[in-house]
């Protein structure tokens, strides 16, 4: 497994290196780098881009598109031959309209980013909660993804295999599913929505579903153990999506008397920054959720909104 999750690149980095190579422009141009960028001399500073997109008022495709404009594109986070992972929410038996699984336009799209950035593969699971076929099927998610150039598959006990938490104070070691964690690139995409235990499931919420074993443990002392999950996975990018939000009843929902039509997008490459502005689509505020504020001790994010670079972009 490797050591944070991180990838140890050589002194010249590969960007550093695409930056410096004038013939492969060209093909980078297909991950939204222009001519300007790749002469840039790679000693100078690099362009900052703000901590938070959010992004609202169109479709569900095109605002996630334009949510990673808004974070410097898919580039900042996808490099060639990357194995990337985007974990989206497929736990429920549910049509798209219920607004309990990730929209699988947002999924579509992310797929097709990250493939336009040269990863070699695109993978796409989830652990449901109810039957995975129906889960994979009604979700809608199963079909957009493989269309966008994903693999689909269902997640496999062979697959799980027990990790410890070296940093863990309540949660020590749990069966995590190696695909995701060894993966060169986690991508988080959650939908947005009600939970009846940890008040909200955001972006923290939706890592559960690489959990394996008796996941009902959790939540005795859910915070705790949904931060220490959150700081041992560290996703390099999260993706919250808020087309339509449950909120009520959730996480399952069923009824569309629950569902908001939002048409958000929030992104992030710290996952509790984006799950403390997250809390705002539900007129609550980020310390209404304690595992946002251990999370944001653990270093994955500033939940103080006033301190956060939010770009913002209506349709």
């Amino acid at each position: 497994m490797r050591k944070n999750h991180k990838k140890i690149e050589n002194p010249v980095t590969r960007r550093d290196f695409i930056k410096g190579s004038v013939g492969t422009v060209f093909l980078l141009g297909l991950c939204d780098f222009s001519w300007a960028e790749a002469l840039v001399p790679t000693g100078e500073k690099k362009q900052s881009f703000p901590d938070l997109a959010q992004v609202t008022n169109g479709s569900p495709a095109v605002m996630t598109r334009k949510a990673m404009e808004l974070l410097g594109g898919m580039k900042e986070f996808v490099s060639k031959g990357d194995i990337v992972v985007v974990k989206p929410n497929i736990g429920w038996d549910r049509n798209p309209q219920q607004a309990a699984d990730t929209n699988p336009e947002v999924v579509a799209e992310v797929v097709k980013m990250c493939l336009e950035c040269g990863a070699k593969k695109v993978k796409v699971f989830d652990r449901p909660c109810n039957t995975a076929s129906r889960c994979y099927e009604n979700s809608g998610i199963k079909k957009a993804a493989e269309d966008a150039g994903a693999e689909v598959s269902y997640m496999v006990d062979a697959g799980f295999s027990e990790m410890k938490f070296p940093q863990g104070e309540a949660l020590k070691k749990w069966e995590m599913y190696k695909p995701a964690i060894e993966a060169d690139i986690l991508i988080n995409v959650p939908i947005a929505k009600h939970h009846g235990l940890s008040k909200l499931t955001l972006g923290i919420k939706n890592l559960m579903g690489i959990m394996g074993g008796d996941r009902g443990k959790i939540h005795w002392k859910i915070d705790d153990y949904l931060a220490d999950l959150a700081n041992f996975v560290r996703p390099k990018l999260t993706i919250l999506d808020a087309y339509r939000i449950l909120v009520r009843n959730g996480p399952q929902g069923g009824s569309l008397k629950d569902v908001k039509e939002a048409k958000t997008i929030i992104a992030g490459k710290d996952i509790a920054t984006v799950d403390a502005y997250g809390t705002t689509l539900f007129d609550m505020k980020p310390t209404d959720l304690r595992h946002v504020v251990k999370a944001n001790k653990f270093g994955l994010g500033e939940i103080d909104l006033d301190k956060v670079n939010i770009k913002k972009v209506s349709l």
